[in-house]
């Protein structure tokens, strides 16, 4: 490609911000924005000399005049928006998670299947902090791994006198889900754990809610099994006084002759604790965003996959959904 790809964003909600930072980093141009909120597509147009604004996607599609679509709208608009794009050829990048249950994906994978490209954008597996014990692993410093265990710890679900939990302020759609933490947090955990170790079954897991009036699970623990006798936990808590309001999590990877551990946002082999990588979590915050974006642009212009494309996001989508199902939880048809 010797043009800039031409963008349009379909969302532009909060996480649209750093999305639309890391189309400009990774030189395209954003050419349309589109919100069924009309003052939030046109705060974000004017943050980014945007000269088309839309309240509506079908009219957006029938403009044209863009090369690819970037859906970073909430999950319900993810299916339909994705079939517009696919109708017309337009490649997609779509905010995860890809739909609300593995047989919406499932369908729309048929309807989209050579018509157009989409990549999922699961972008934990691209933080930094995960990027350097993908980095680590792949450079054979602790030989095949054996044995992993994820954790993610956080406040933002504690009670507040006064006002509502952080995470319900920042996310007031949580009040109506009845499948909060595997759903919406965790499946980037069981994400990296299936980049990093290959195919995994859920074995057994326990779901429990501990805040106040709040439909969905916030606490799991999840035991999963792997290729070659392969055992991987996960277990998360959003209720867990003492820890910051946004979660951080803690990763171990038991291999043949060596451990890597990432706590938090230090990561370091066992042994070798003093040297250490240290990750500016915050300050590099944008960076996952960057690389997924490159990542799409990059395998658009060599005619390369996507690391995180549909097939490969429905295998996240599964191991997910079938935690529900180990836990006893109805999973949506």
């Amino acid at each position: 490609m010797t043009d800039a790809l031409r963008i349009a964003v379909v969302g532009c909600g909060l996480i649209s911000l750093y999305h639309m930072r890391a189309w400009r980093n990774a030189g395209a141009e954003i050419v349309a924005v589109c919100d069924t909120d009309l003052s939030r597509a046109q705060a974000r147009a004017e943050e980014f000399g945007v000269s088309r604004v839309y309240q509506d996607a079908a009219t957006l599609f029938d403009d044209g005049g863009f090369d690819c679509v970037d859906i970073a709208a909430s999950v319900g608009a993810h299916a339909p928006v994705t079939r517009m794009a696919a109708q017309r050829g337009i490649p997609v990048m779509v905010q995860k998670p890809l739909t609300e249950t593995v047989a919406e994906a499932e369908a729309l994978l048929r309807d989209v299947s050579g018509k157009t490209r989409v990549m999922v954008h699961e972008n934990y597996r691209f933080r930094p902090h995960y990027m350097t014990v993908r980095k680590w692993v792949g450079e054979g410093r602790i030989g095949a791994i054996r044995h992993v265990q994820i954790s993610c710890r956080g406040s933002g679900l504690c009670a507040r006198p006064g006002t509502v939990p952080f995470l319900v302020e920042r996310q007031p759609y949580l009040t109506g889900f009845r499948r909060n933490l595997v759903f919406e947090t965790m499946i980037h955990h069981l994400d990296v754990l299936r980049c990093l170790c290959g195919p995994l079954e859920v074995v057994a897991a326990r779901l429990n809610r501990l805040a106040e009036g709040l439909p969905g699970e916030d606490t799991a623990a999840i035991l999963m099994a792997g290729p070659d006798g392969l055992i991987a936990t996960a277990d998360g808590c959003l209720v867990a006084p003492g820890y910051p309001q946004l979660h951080g999590d803690r990763l171990e990877v038991i291999g043949e002759h060596g451990t890597i551990v990432m706590d938090l946002n230090r990561v370091f082999e066992v042994g070798k604790e003093h040297e250490a990588v240290e990750v500016d979590l915050l300050g590099r915050y944008q960076e996952c965003f960057d690389t997924a974006m490159r990542g799409f642009v990059e395998a658009l212009a060599g005619n390369a996959p996507f690391e995180t494309d549909i097939n490969d996001n429905l295998e996240t989508l599964r191991l997910m959904e079938s935690v529900y199902r180990a836990a006893g939880v109805e999973v949506p048809a």
